[in-house]
């Protein structure tokens, strides 16, 4: 009668858990490396934004004023701003009323590097701003390129 009584012995065998370990092990060598550089992403993510942003106000800027902001900070000016350059970079005055500002918040750093951006204000290519970062992103072109 006693051994009729017996327990069951239910559980899992060592060669059971060993596959489900080497499973797991599978699935996290897939997944991990799609987040390893997910932090380079966003910072490239918000570079791309910021300097849109950028554009766009210094865009605005030539528009209301037909010059190009003397620096980035002009931008964020909340005074009235008076001189803006040319396209060769010489500073002219403006009337004030043309002036519409401020055009972006505050003066923004790169996201990348922390350092302020590259503003031209001389020679070819007034008015351009870009990364002053000279590493390349994770498509393979120079950030200051962007």
């Amino acid at each position: 009668m006693l051994r009729s009584i017996r327990k069951s012995q239910s559980g899992f065998t060592l060669v059971e858990l060993l596959v489900v370990i080497v499973v797991l092990a599978v699935l996290a060598a897939i997944v991990l490396p799609k987040f390893a550089d997910s932090g380079k992403r966003s910072k490239e993510s918000a570079l791309k934004s910021d300097l849109k942003l950028y554009r766009n106000a210094i865009t605005l800027f030539k528009n209301d004023t037909g010059y190009y902001p003397t620096s980035l900070a002009a931008l964020a000016s909340t005074d009235t701003v008076t001189t803006g350059l040319d396209d060769a970079g010489a500073t002219k005055t403006f009337s004030g009323s043309d002036w519409h500002g401020p055009y972006v918040q505050t003066a923004e750093k790169d996201p990348i590097t922390g350092a302020d951006f590259t503003y031209v204000t001389s020679g070819t290519g007034v008015g351009t701003v870009k990364s002053a970062s000279t590493t390349t992103g994770l498509d393979g072109t120079a950030y200051s390129t962007w």
